[in-house]
């Protein structure tokens, strides 16, 4: 019985070898398909092998099996058909067995359904071919539709052991399939990939203004947010976007049909009345402003219709950006607050007053008295002024590196010369003050009193008996000492385009003005006058944003510090302070990063003293004198990078990554675990949520 399945179709392959020559090299539209002869099949539970092999004979080209393919298969015809008809039978018989036919490299092989999408060597770009149900790949250019919302829609109609990609950059779609159903998908992708039947047309007004007529339709016409920034598309509700166009004083509208744009046109139409009590003489308005400064947008409108009418107010100018520190009233005691804890962040602004524009900064709006041509004019200014201003975020760098090398040599004695009993005695020696102690005769009177201390460094002294009393004879004193200092301050800010931002990070210090103390018999409280002023690190930045995306900025940086009173030795003026600063105005691209120099400084000190004469003999000289030495060498240097922020995107961007930066460092210092202390965290920042969701309270480690 088994050799009757295998005798079977090599005797019916031989029976139709005649026919092979008229078979074209591919099993699709060829010579196969001109091939008149039909052809009679009847394999029934035959090996897969073997009627493969009989196809081959058939169609004329080689067809491999692969190992995995295992088993049998029933392909038959009640009436004789074609070639091509009964390799397309053949075909749909492997499909249901779980294998698929594939081409690859002129080849024909049969492998498991899963590995087809991976061997197939067939890649077609346009049509799909007439080619069954052989595994090929087709590659779909889309026109108008992006490729990522049809992958969600033709992904259930792909085979399951096949594949569909999405390729945004050449807006093409990659599927791999059966041929049959990449015709089916062909026709739908045709279909979704049009264009979308949107009608544009723009509506000119008479009477209303785009800006504000927009946000009003778009309202009504659909729901959703309507941003603030002029001349910019309103969010797209039901189909339907709406923009205003300031300079034609029209709206722009988009709709899905006809139907909904006639729906706009005939809502605009009832909108687009004349203003109710507006006289020949014009009417009054109010605008409420969304981004710029009522008294400051004010006086420009006031400037730029000047020839219409009104006077011109002055608004308030900022102050100007130098290192001087204004003076602040004075305080009555040691303990009063600096004037930057108590005065107001800012002073509350005056109502801007004259001509027919006047502001509001209560509400921050304007109030405009003209008639109504004159008023669209002043609109369509304030429509274009009153944008978002973008903010720009600045990283400092302040960086301090210092050096201290000093080296101290010297050698002190003192003796008597005469003996005991003797009316006059000479006394002999030497006597310097050295850098890092006192001299011999003062460490003299301090052993006298108890007190002895040689000063730091290697000291080695001899002491000798006078009179009973212990005194040091000789000194001698080596000391060589090394500093150095590496500081980096990185105070950062954000502040608004052409506005001033400052930052102050220190102490504040007490300096006394004045006092007064009671020199005669009647009866006053003595008292001190105090002015307090900063003391540490100020930063003062006015950055103005470029259109090519540079950015301008006035910089004054200030570093200052409190020396020890007691080594200066004015502790009765009060304290002293160092000062260093940076006065600039640079020029840097969005996100690079400027150098605005500093301080270099390298100092050499060399401090010898002596005695005339023996002093300068060799080897000996050396007990005739004292040397001190010191090198210094200070950098300071000062480093400024800009980041522009346009959008409140780019700002939840820069702030969530400083915010989850800090977490955690908060995170890596948590205290070791102790077995005997009840405390084992300390507190983190929460995470970050979405906006419009509440935070938790600070707690432990999350």
């Amino acid at each position: 019985m088994k050799l009757r399945r295998i005798l079977t179709p090599v005797l019916l392959a031989a029976c139709l070898l005649p026919a092979a020559p008229l078979l074209a090299q591919a099993p699709g539209e060829g010579s196969a398909s001109r091939s008149r002869a039909p052809v009679s099949i009847n394999f029934v539970n035959a090996d897969i092998d073997a009627v493969s092999r009989a196809f081959a004979a058939m169609i004329g080209r080689q067809i491999a099996v692969d190992p995995r393919v295992k088993g049998s298969i029933t392909v038959y015809s009640e009436q004789p058909i074609s070639v091509r008809e009964a390799y397309l039978t053949f075909l749909s018989s492997l499909r249901g067995l779980g294998f698929a036919m594939v081409d690859n490299g002129g080849l024909l092989k049969i492998v498991p359904e899963a590995d087809a999408k991976i061997q197939t060597g067939t890649v077609s770009v346009g049509e799909v071919g007439p080619r069954g149900d052989q595994v090929i790949t087709q590659i779909f250019t889309l026109q108008h539709q992006s490729p990522n919302n049809l992958v969600a829609v033709l992904r259930p109609l792909i085979t399951a052991n096949n594949t569909i990609n999405a390729n945004p950059g050449s807006n093409a779609l990659i599927i791999t399939d059966y041929a049959d159903n990449l015709r089916r998908i062909a026709q739908i992708v045709a279909a979704l990939d049009r264009p979308a039947d949107t009608d544009i047309d723009l509506i000119p007004l008479r009477y209303a203004v785009a800006s504000d007529l927009a946000t009003l339709v778009q309202r009504l016409v659909g729901s959703g947010p309507v941003p603030g920034a002029p001349g910019a598309a309103v969010a797209q509700a039901g189909g339907v976007t709406v923009v205003a166009e300031p300079r034609a004083n029209a709206l722009i509208v988009r709709a899905p049909n006809l139907a909904r744009l006639a729906q706009v046109r005939a809502v605009v139409a009832q909108l687009d009345v004349p203003a109710a009590g507006a006289g020949p003489a014009g009417g009054i308005w109010v605008v409420h402003l969304k981004n710029a400064d009522a008294v400051r947008l004010a006086t420009v409108l006031r400037a730029a219709f000047a020839s219409t009418g009104g006077s011109s107010s002055s608004g308030a100018s900022a102050a100007p950006l130098t290192g001087s520190t204004t003076s602040t009233p004075a305080n009555t005691g040691a303990a009063g607050a600096s004037s930057q804890a108590t005065s107001p962040v800012s002073s509350a602004a005056a109502p801007s007053t004259g001509g027919f524009i006047q502001a509001d900064p209560a509400t921050n709006s304007l109030i405009i008295s003209a008639p109504e041509p004159l008023y669209r004019q002043v609109r369509s200014m304030i429509e274009q002024l009153d944008a978002r201003r973008a903010q720009v975020y600045i990283e400092s760098m302040i960086v301090e590196v210092s050096g201290d090398n000093a080296a101290d040599f010297g050698f002190q004695w003192q003796g008597l010369l005469g003996k005991s009993g003797d009316n006059n005695l000479i006394g002999v020696g030497t006597n310097f003050t050295g850098r890092a102690g006192g001299n011999i005769i003062n460490l003299n009177t301090g052993a006298a009193a108890g007190e002895v201390n040689l000063g730091e460094g290697f000291n080695i002294g001899l002491v000798r008996s006078f009179g009973g009393t212990y005194a040091l004879a000789a000194i001698a004193r080596m000391l060589q000492s090394q500093a150095s200092t590496n500081i980096v301050s990185t105070p950062n800010l954000i502040t608004l385009d052409n506005e001033e931002a400052k930052i102050v990070v220190g102490e504040n210090v007490p300096f006394i003005t004045g006092q007064f103390t009671n020199t005669g018999t009647a009866t006053t409280s003595p008292f001190q006058t105090i002015e307090r002023k900063d003391v540490g690190i100020t930063l003062r930045i006015r950055p103005q944003i470029g259109e090519s995306g540079t950015v301008r900025m006035t910089i004054y940086q200030e570093q200052s510090s409190v020396k020890d009173t007691a080594a200066v030795g004015t502790s009765n003026a009060g304290p002293s302070t160092t000062k260093r600063s940076i006065e600039s105005q640079v020029v840097v691209d969005d996100g690079q990063i400027i150098v605005l120099g500093g301080l270099i400084e390298d100092r050499f000190i060399e401090n010898k003293s002596k005695v005339p004469l023996l002093g300068d003999l060799p080897y000996i000289g050396a007990l005739f004198r004292s040397e001190s030495r010191e090198k210094r060498r200070t950098n300071l240097m000062v480093f400024l990078r800009p980041v522009v922020m346009r959008d409140q995107e780019s700002a939840n961007r820069l702030s969530l990554d400083r915010y989850e930066q800090l977490r955690q460092q908060q995170k890596d210092q948590q205290p070791v675990p102790h077995p005997l202390l009840p405390v084992q965290d300390a507190p983190v920042l929460p995470p970050m949520l979405p906006p419009g969701k509440a935070a938790p309270a600070a707690s432990g480690v999350n």
